[in-house]
């Protein structure tokens, strides 16, 4: 369990987290999401004791980082894949980190079987693609067989295959009843790992909640509704509390009304029905919306002669 508590870090006059709380949780995958400046790696390394808090605290497992006496056995990181010696093999770079934890060899062989880089182990680390370090990084992360499981994004550089690949080896730790705290900048992939979300922006709490709810809260109340009677239809309905929005002859979009008081009114008219769907936000939307005031950088669209001439190109 990771336990975060009105976490404050200053650098000089900039406040890159301030008065932070979440707690995560064993047994889910909770996603941490947020805007590019918004202290999610700020918040990491606070948690890890690489810095230290201006206030407050982050307790791993009812700790502090550093009072762990094998804090490889409770906490597996990875902050950048980047950071091992590129003069050793992958195989080596991971001896070297079981020696001086007191983790047996076996182990080693473990994981370079686990995350694919069998037949890359005796391959320098500085030769190694962006996949083939994020790989080797998540390998240490779980050297120790951790009980928490920390990455700031895994999927960077990963193919098709690996993004699937870190998607299960991430449910299955969470199944273990591990805690698996996991940011990334893909949504759609978020939406598809996370059950939980923590979600930041500008150094502050935004969201704490699952992500059906979190979806739930981001959509709006609307129902497509597809029919050769679509007209007829919006007649019935049409009332000071609905809007009927037309996108097609025979296609609308309905607010104020539940799918099943639409199904309702058109099978009482004998109305056919060829689609009546509840619309949802995807999670890469609703994480727009909810962070819109929160985004450090806003691009601006440009000028309209300069959108013409990128249209002809």
């Amino acid at each position: 369990m990771i336990e975060v508590t009105n976490i404050t870090k200053r650098y000089g006059d900039k406040v890159a987290v301030r008065d932070l709380t979440f707690t995560v949780r064993p047994g889910v995958v909770t996603g941490f999401l947020g805007p590019n400046g918004s202290g999610k790696s700020t918040t990491m390394r606070l948690v890890l004791g690489l810095d230290a808090p201006s206030s407050g605290r982050a307790l791993v497992n009812g700790k502090l980082y550093r009072d762990h006496p094998a804090p490889l056995h409770e906490v597996g990181a990875l902050l950048e894949a980047r950071s091992v010696h590129t003069g050793r093999s992958a195989y080596n770079h991971l001896v070297t980190l079981a020696q001086t934890h007191g983790i047996r060899r076996s182990r080693v062989d473990e994981l370079i079987d686990m995350v694919g880089l069998r037949d890359v182990a005796k391959k320098r680390a500085g030769q190694f693609s962006l996949g083939m370090g994020q790989r080797l990084g998540i390998a240490s992360a779980l050297l120790g067989d951790p009980r928490t499981v920390m990455l700031d994004e895994p999927v960077n550089g990963l193919d098709p295959e690996g993004i699937q690949w870190i998607r299960n080896l991430l449910k299955r730790l969470a199944s273990e009843g591990r805690t698996v705290f996991v940011s990334s900048h893909l949504m759609s992939e978020m939406a598809l790992t996370a059950e939980h979300l923590i979600v930041i922006g500008r150094g502050e709490l935004i969201a704490d909640l699952g992500v059906a709810e979190f979806l739930r809260k981001a959509s709006k109340k609307v129902v497509r509704v597809r029919s050769p009677q679509a007209t007829t239809l919006s007649d019935l309905l049409a009332s000071p509390d609905v809007t009927v929005e037309s996108i097609e002859p025979s296609l609308v979009e309905i607010s104020g009304l539940t799918s099943q008081q639409i199904g309702e009114v058109a099978a009482a008219k004998g109305i056919v029905l060829h689609e009546l769907s509840p619309q949802q936000a995807s999670l890469e939307e609703a994480f727009m919306e909810l962070t819109r005031d929160s985004v450090e950088f806003q691009a601006t669209p440009p000028p309209a002669s300069i959108a013409r001439q990128e249209a002809l190109a």
